[in-house]
């Protein structure tokens, strides 16, 4: 589709993430999103129990974003479509005593996807160059270093057929000002919100930068980006699904010859 081409990041493609409109539906209503919605949430389970017989490809979801981007949304109204006995949610917080005596991709390899399986990433190896780079936890040239090393790691996973999909859930700083708030004005969602998210907000235009130069480095041919608008729920929610369908399509998943082959056995 025409929006989804829009959304993504071509290796090469120019990118200033300030001209991406985080309000952008490209014109389409909620209504006819919203009961178009439960229909791309069938299709993409039926393709991961296609995946899971299949037993050969595996699928891979990295959502990054500022904090109340919607990662815990999308895996609330979207992932939960998928079968949870190959689907499995992955969350990465500051580094264990044990991960820090690796390399810092020694955490995040272990538990991709295995095979016939869907794994999503809430945060991921992207923090250690984005959060690393804004907070200055490791040099710039680190960091620059660490991309590369995304790069060449990203193209062995999909040459080993990990079909790997990176989602940037854009929303603009107003957006997220206002979400925050809501947020504290619910008991049920007070517990979500504490003092570092304000501290980070006053670091935004850094956050920006270190979220460009990881999206224009790292958007590779094997394993691109795409750029969410998500200001708006319903409009995120409709989006992700549909690229999410999109890439299970384009995995070709077949079920085993052995499975073809019996079907003709009479009982």
């Amino acid at each position: 589709m025409k929006e989804i081409r829009e959304l993504l990041i071509h290796p090469g493609r120019d990118l200033k993430l300030s001209s991406f409109d985080p309000d952008n539906t490209f014109g389409k209503s909620r209504e006819d999103l919203d009961s178009e919605l439960p229909k791309l949430r069938s299709i993409m389970s039926d393709l991961q129990y296609k995946l899971y017989v299949e037993n050969e490809k595996s699928l891979l979801i990295v959502l990054q974003g500022m904090d109340a981007s919607g990662k815990d949304g999308i895996i609330r109204h979207v992932i939960s479509a998928f079968n949870p006995v190959s689907c499995r949610v992955e969350s990465f917080k500051v580094p264990t005593s044990e991960e820090l005596a690796h390399d810092f991709l020694w955490r995040v390899h272990k538990v991709v996807a295995r095979k016939g399986s869907v794994a999503v990433f809430n945060r991921s190896h992207y923090e250690d160059v984005v959060e690393a780079r804004v907070q200055n936890f490791v040099p710039k040239s680190i960091c620059f270093q660490r991309l590369d090393q995304i790069k060449q790691f990203e193209k062995m996973l999909t040459e080993n057929r990990v079909k790997i999909l990176k989602l940037f859930l854009h929303i603009s700083k107003q957006e997220q000002k206002k979400r925050l708030l809501d947020r504290l004005s619910d008991p049920d969602k007070r517990w979500k919100v504490n003092e570092e998210d304000y501290k980070k907000r006053k670091k935004w235009a850094q956050y920006m930068t270190a979220y460009t130069n990881a999206i224009i480095n790292c958007s590779i041919r094997e394993a691109p980006w795409y750029v969410i608008p998500a200001n708006n729920k319903w409009f995120r929610n409709w989006v992700v699904s549909k690229i999410i369908t999109n890439a299970l399509v384009e995995m070709k998943i077949k079920y085993p010859k052995s499975a073809q082959h019996y079907k003709h056995i009479k009982i």
